[in-house]
């Protein structure tokens, strides 16, 4: 099989972001309408999570989705000017066996395990 372009790669990266986004912006909404409609302690509620934790994961996740989308059109704009698979750290190219684990790398295997010491 053939490696997809990363223009495409990419696209498609971004339309299943933007579905996952979607979704945790409804699960938020229905955690929050669940809160509005009902006077339960949750808070004192030893069967599970709280109202208050359960919409705090959510936000979460929320941001961490619009992060990765921040990221997918970063690497978009690589592409477009033709700078994509450059690591930002070393201007070396980037292992494509990197880009395919993670499109939107902007740095080198080596780049990164340097920035996380």
């Amino acid at each position: 099989m053939a490696a997809m372009d990363p223009r495409s790669r990419l696209e498609e990266e971004r339309a299943r972001t933007l579905r996952r986004l979607a979704d945790l912006t409804d699960d938020f909404a229905s955690v929050v309408a669940a809160s509005r409609d009902t006077n339960a302690d949750d808070e004192h509620d030893p069967e599970g999570a709280t109202i208050a934790f359960e919409r705090s994961q959510t936000d979460a996740l929320i941001r961490q989705a619009r992060r990765h989308l921040d990221e997918i059109d970063a690497a978009l704009a690589r592409v477009a000017n033709g700078t994509y698979g450059v690591c930002e750290g070393c201007g070396q190219s980037i292992a494509t066996a990197r880009l395919e684990a993670r499109p939107s790398a902007r740095t080198c295997i080596g780049c990164a395990a340097a920035a996380a010491r």
